[in-house]
Order: structure tokens, then sequence, then C-alpha cells
């Protein structure tokens, strides 16, 4: 059978040839969709380093002298204190911390350097100032398993924390400088920190890559460094609450706001949760990666529909080839299997030319960046595979309703209309 269906299509070179290239070229187009569309997803779907679920940022407001409940003598660095203390006690509240420019989906940053011997991190590293629980509200974590209350305690004890890949550069992962000294912050060589563990890689959001998001944290409750001024109210006051303990959390908290949490010329301004500020803060991205899809997804249909219009027609065309097949007594699941081989046979001939091109495309980098290469043996066969399937699908479909039509027609009736 292999024999005859090699000589049917060399006998039918001309008509096979046309196909052949409208294969090769939407063999191609397809990878490049594929491969695109992969990049952003597996850069979606990487892990993030942090949980924000169950998570809620509350804002602090400052009475202004005209208010007629204003204090003189209120202390704002004791007030937050006081206040971020208070809430700790609640019931429904797993931690609480402050924090400056350290929350996730946050689009005002502070960024620094990170110097030990000659290693210096990238300029754009985010630094995080940060009361110890931070790490247990954000469920950080370090690479040799560090839990967050391990991470906590190292924060304040005076250690700081660094994600894994800051040395990238160099080749040298944190994890392998994890307990020494001698690191330097804030360009500044007076203080000489250490090193408590490598976090887990903390994207800066769900849309850039873990590898090239870069950040160290270091507790911000150090006066004779950072000063008491550094705790205040323009600080972000972030709680974890208990998984079962969520419902109407923001609802209760503005309810108690007044009578539990007015603390000398400090009040709770405004309450939201992280599933908003994440929402909000990633729209735009969120919109562009719709509209690749839907894009893409437009595109994949007309590719989809010129396809099947191709096979279509073809089967239709060899009615009376059909009928022939069945007249000498081949089945239907014969003459079936026999249509396919064929639409088969030909994307297996022009699958190898567009691996080649698809090669090419990626070695000269015209496809997505991804992991810091367009080139990634994993990711290149996996879109070489998922359009191979792609391809046979429609394939599959542009043959099966035509030749199960045709194949109900009475082989006479089909040789008298040939």
């Amino acid at each position: 059978m292999q024999k005859k269906l090699f000589t049917q299509i060399r006998n039918e070179w001309r008509g096979n040839l046309w196909l052949a290239l409208e294969l090769l070229v939407v063999s191609v187009v397809m990878w490049y969709i594929i491969d695109l569309l992969y990049c952003r997803l597996a850069t979606y779907n990487e892990p993030r380093g942090f949980d924000t679920e169950h998570c809620y940022l509350i804002q602090m407001g400052v009475l202004t002298d005209k208010s007629p409940d204003y204090k003189e003598d209120a202390n704002e660095h004791d007030d937050v204190l006081a206040l971020a203390e208070r809430l700790r006690h609640r019931p429904e509240v797993e931690a609480v911390s402050l924090s400056q420019n350290a929350y996730p989906y946050n689009g005002s940053n502070s960024t620094d350097h990170v110097d030990y011997d000659t290693l210096s991190s990238p300029s754009w590293t985010i630094r995080r100032l940060v009361t110890p629980d931070f790490v247990r509200v954000f469920r950080y974590r370090g690479v040799r398993g560090e839990t967050p209350e391990q991470l906590a305690e190292m924060l304040r004890r005076g250690d700081f924390l660094a994600s894994d890949n800051l040395y990238r550069k160099y080749g040298i992962r944190m994890t392998s400088l994890a307990g020494k000294d001698g690191f330097h912050l804030f360009g500044d060589t007076t203080y000489s920190f250490r090193l408590g563990a490598a976090l887990q890689d903390v994207r800066y959001s769900d849309f850039q890559q873990a590898m090239f998001s870069y950040t160290f944290v270091i507790n911000m409750d150090n006066p004779q460094m950072f000063g008491q001024g550094i705790i205040n109210p323009d600080n972000e006051l972030c709680v974890r609450v208990k998984d079962n303990m969520d419902k109407d959390f923001i609802a209760r908290l503005k309810a108690d706001s007044e009578s539990q949490y007015r603390i000398g010329n400090l009040y709770i301004a405004d309450i939201r949760s992280f599933a908003d500020i994440r929402r909000s803060f990633q729209q735009s991205e969120m919109n562009q990666l719709r509209n690749y899809c839907a894009g893409m997804g437009f595109l994949l249909l007309n590719i989809f529909l010129g396809l099947l219009g191709t096979f279509w027609f073809r089967t239709q065309q060899r009615r009376g080839e059909i009928a022939l097949h069945k007249v000498n007594g081949a089945t239907d699941r014969a003459v079936f299997a026999r249509l396919l081989s064929e639409g088969f046979f030909l994307l297996l001939i022009v699958t190898v030319p567009a691996v080649v091109i698809d090669y090419l495309l990626a070695h000269a980098e015209l496809n997505t960046w991804h992991n810091g290469t367009t080139l990634e043996a994993p990711r290149f066969w996996f879109c070489v595979a998922a359009t191979f399937a792609l391809i046979a699908l429609m394939i599959v479909v542009g043959i099966w309703y035509p030749a199960r039509r045709a194949m109900k027609v009475q082989p006479a009736e089909a040789l008298h209309d040939e």
C-alpha cells in the first residue's frame, strides 16, 4: 500500500507540489505563532516568588491641625507601630508588616546595588525596606527551603535577604554566598551586612521573567541605620488574613476603624485587596495578552479554514476514485485510511524543511525572546510538535467529513457522475 501511495503522489506531483508549498508556509507561520504564545504563557505561569492571596493594603491618613480631633503631642512613629500592633491582635489577621516601596505590583520602586568583593548586582535591583513580618505576609521562601518564619527571624537579627539570581551575570548563585559577611548596600562601604538566605526569585510582575527580576530585602526597623523617621504614615501597611477568615474583611475593618484604630492623629484612610491591586497594575499587559490571543486565534482560524477548504475540495474531486476503490472491495475504513495517509505523508515531507526554516528563524533571533534566548531545545521541539499536531488535526477534519459523505454515495452513481 505504501508503494502504491508513493507512486500515486509522484504521478500527481504538480497538484501535490502546490499543496506541499501551502503546508510548508502554514507550518512555519503556525510555528511562529505557537512559539510567541508559548513564551507569553510560560512567563505568566512562572513561580512568582510571593503569594498575595488573602492579603490587603491599608492606607494610613493623618489629621491636620484644622481638625477638631487633632492632637499636638502625637508621635507618628509610635502611632504607626501601635496601629500595626493592634491589627496583629485581630482574630482573623495572620501577619502585619510595614514597608517602603516593597509590596508586589507596586509601580513606585527604589533600586540599589548589592556589592560583594568585586561582584555587583544590576543597577535595577529592587530595594525592599520592610519590617521582618513582610516575608510572612507575602510568604517569601528561601531556595534551600527556608520558611517565611525563618526568613523573618533572619531579618530581625540584622541579616539581609536577596534573590538567588542577583549575580547571574557572573554565573554565581546567591545560595553559595548565604551566611557570608562583607556585603555592602546602598553604595556605602561603612556598614557591612551578612546574607541570611537566598530567596526564590521574586518577580516584579506576572509579565516579567523571574531571571530578570532582581531584589534584596532588609529590615528597615533599625534606628541606627535609617533613623526613626523611616517609620511613618506614608509606609505601606500590609496584612495577611487567615485563609478561612477573609470574607467581608474590608467591611468589618472599616466598621471598626474609628473606634479601635484611631491612634493619635493616625487613622485608616483606605483598604484594598491585592487581587484588585494586581488587576489594576497589570491591566494594560492583560489587555495586550488578550489582544495577542484574539489575533492569533483569528489567524489560526483562517489557517484552519484554508487547509480545511483545500482538503475538502481535494477529497470532493476524488469521489470517482473513492467509488472505484469501493467497487474493488475496499472498506470505508480502508479508503479513509488511504486518504489520511496521503495527507500525512505530504505533511511529513514538508515538516523537514519547515523545521530547518524554524531553526534558522530562531538562530537569527527573529522569534520571541525567553530565558535570555530565542532558541531553547525543549521549547523549540514542543512548538514543532504542537504545530505538526494542529496541522494533522486540520487535515483529519478536512478529509473526514467530505470523505464520509462521498463514501455514502453508491459507487455506480459516483462513477456515472465522473
